[in-house]
């Protein structure tokens, strides 16, 4: 499966701590990448984090300038922009930085995918309303394949999550559960490896 990538978006500590307590989420993404990784799929993680001071973030940015107002530590090595340790990357993953709320903003991974040759994007994070929202409709506007595994997205507001993932991916992406995924790329491996 090496033109398909799964795509770990904004798991660091800070924004899954917003999520509270939820081992049931946490599992199934941590089985979903223990599955792309033995199918060969290429894992990248995505994450959010500004240079010290700031200058990244302008006041014009309503969502970012409230972190700078607040002076909230999103910044490269403080431990709150770390990925959580529930899925540290292993050898072979892919880091990618961005600086505003889609994966391809101010980020390099429209490069790395044209580099990997890769056409099929499976979107996980969180949360649902803001990096999978923005990764979508910015990756369909570059004709991206898209599969959003729903179950494997979250978000505060349970209701948008639904109304997103029910009624707005589909008409962009295939929305399937983490489950369902995991047993297509199972089957892919195993009809390769059958072939060969």
């Amino acid at each position: 499966m090496s033109g398909t990538a799964l795509l770990l978006m904004d798991l660091q500590n800070a924004i899954i701590d917003r999520l509270g307590e939820n081992g049931d989420y946490i599992g199934r993404l941590q089985q979903v990448a223990r599955a792309a990784r033995t199918a060969g799929v290429t894992v990248i993680y995505v994450v959010v984090k500004f240079r010290q001071d700031l200058p990244e973030i302008s006041a014009n940015n309503k969502a970012f300038s409230q972190i700078k107002a607040a002076n909230m530590p999103f910044t490269e090595g403080n431990a709150t922009t770390e990925i959580h340790p529930a899925f540290a990357p292993e050898r072979g993953d892919i880091i990618v930085t961005k600086r505003r709320v889609s994966a391809f903003s101010g980020s390099d991974l429209d490069v790395v995918l044209r580099g990997k040759n890769i056409d099929h994007l499976v979107l996980t994070g969180l949360a649902t309303s803001g990096v999978v929202l923005s990764t979508l409709r910015f990756a369909a506007d570059l004709d991206f394949k898209m599969t959003v595994l729903a179950d494997c997205c979250a978000d505060r507001d349970e209701e948008v999550h639904r109304v997103l993932t029910e009624k707005i991916f589909p008409s962009q992406a295939e929305v399937i559960s983490g489950g369902a995924w995991i047993e297509i790329i199972s089957r892919q491996t195993t009809a390769n490896l059958t072939a060969k």
